[in-house]
């Protein structure tokens, strides 16, 4: 039988629509949220970021010492004050953080951490350490959910809250739902009707029900999603992009920001960066994954302040785990435990948040934990997204100066 992961993992939802006229039809149904709801954007630094290498502690002789080959010297960091710096390749970021656009929480992890890329990604994505929920519904996917059940004890015309995934990867487990669509797209070509959808109808039960469900559930959202897009474009111009740097990031933004600037009404967007498990030869790397992080988010933002929308949309960029305090015999550094967690945006609450670490007190031989990553999604979830923190991560956590008041 067909499972979820097997049907994500080979292709995208749109592009497998033509060839599944059973589960298309015009009973597609829209997402009817105000144009001027608030828009979480989520970019996974995926492979485990070196925090230390990003916002480095130069005044911190332990990390001199840990890093003869990979410390960055002090005098080309981008300075956020007297103790700690920006890589030097992060001069978009840099600008952010001038500009009040950008908030780094640093020290951010779990209780007892995992190390294994696969388990502490799903940790992350699932806001839970039972590994029977890891193949379950993601922390967004259930912010949905509730939005979903929400909207219909109001009575309200909100018929379906959705999320959109851009990237070539399997669409993160984060994002899915019981009730809530999570539209998989690689390209804007992918948001182009083909063969009209019409004429077409909703798969019927049969032995593969289950799954036929789910995909018609998943079609039927990414076609009002292409629909909804093209109808958008046709009923006005869309403010031109640019500034945008030639890499696969910034690529992946500006479509996120053309589907924002032509109205789309979706509050949750999806994407990642791989290329972060940097065991040998970091340095270059490393250096060229900052720049194009950086830079990307900057013409990112700076495009949908042009477009006046900037007010709406947070960026939030997290990795799975750090990279050890000391680097290996590779030129690289291994799997760590904390790191630095980003918020962007004009709404955000500009600064570092918590200490410089001290590599002088660690745990583990790691630097510790000062932020639990579930304060961060419970700030999210309570102060951006609007959903109740409680009701999707099942306790309270308390939360952190992320937002302006």
């Amino acid at each position: 039988m067909l499972s979820r992961r097997k049907f994500l993992q080979s292709s995208s939802i749109v592009s497998l629509a033509p060839i599944l006229p059973s589960v298309l039809g015009t009973t597609a149904r829209a997402t009817t949220l105000d144009a001027d709801e608030k828009v979480l954007v989520v970019v996974q630094l995926d492979g485990g970021n070196d925090g230390l290498n990003t916002v480095v502690p130069f005044e911190d002789d332990v990390y001199a010492n840990a890093r003869e080959n990979l410390r960055v010297d002090p005098d080309k960091l981008l300075k956020l004050n007297d103790q700690v710096g920006l890589h030097p390749s992060m001069r978009g970021a840099k600008e952010l953080f001038d500009d009040d656009r950008l908030t780094i929480v640093q020290g951010v992890g779990y209780p007892n951490p995992d190390r294994s890329h696969f388990r502490s990604m799903k940790i992350w994505q699932t806001a839970s350490f039972k590994d029977a929920d890891h193949s379950g519904y993601g922390w967004l996917g259930k912010a949905l959910d509730h939005q979903m059940l929400q909207a219909a004890r109001k009575k309200s015309d909100s018929k379906e809250a959705n999320a959109i995934f851009v990237g070539d990867y399997e669409t993160p487990v984060a994002l899915w739902g019981r009730r809530s669509s999570a539209t998989s797209i690689t390209r804007a070509d992918d948001l182009k009707l083909k063969n009209g959808g019409v004429g077409m109808t909703p798969a019927a039960g049969g032995p593969n029900s289950g799954i036929n469900q789910f995909v018609t559930k998943q079609v039927l959202s990414a076609y009002e999603a292409a629909a909804e897009f093209e109808r958008q474009e046709l009923a006005k111009p869309a403010t031109a992009s640019k500034g945008y740097p030639g890499t696969r990031l910034a690529s992946q933004l500006k479509l996120i920001s053309k589907m924002l600037k032509s109205g789309s009404q979706t509050r949750i967007y999806y994407t990642l960066q791989s290329g972060y498990d940097t065991h040998s030869s970091q340095k270059y790397t490393h250096s060229n994954l900052l720049y194009e992080f950086s830079s990307a988010i900057k013409a990112f933002l700076d495009d949908l302040k042009a477009a006046k929308l900037d007010d709406r949309v947070v960026v939030l960029a997290f990795s799975e785990f750090g990279r050890q305090l000391k680097e290996n015999g590779s030129l690289g550094t291994d799997h760590g435990t904390v790191g630095p967690v980003f918020l962007a945006g004009s709404s955000v609450n500009c600064g570092l948040k918590g200490m410089v670490p001290d590599l002088t007190d660690l745990e583990g031989g790691e630097p510790k934990m000062q932020f639990d990553f579930r304060s961060i999604y419970a700030t999210v979830l309570d102060r951006w997204i609007g959903v109740d923190s409680k009701t999707i991560l099942g306790e309270t956590f308390e939360t952190i100066p992320l937002f302006k008041e």
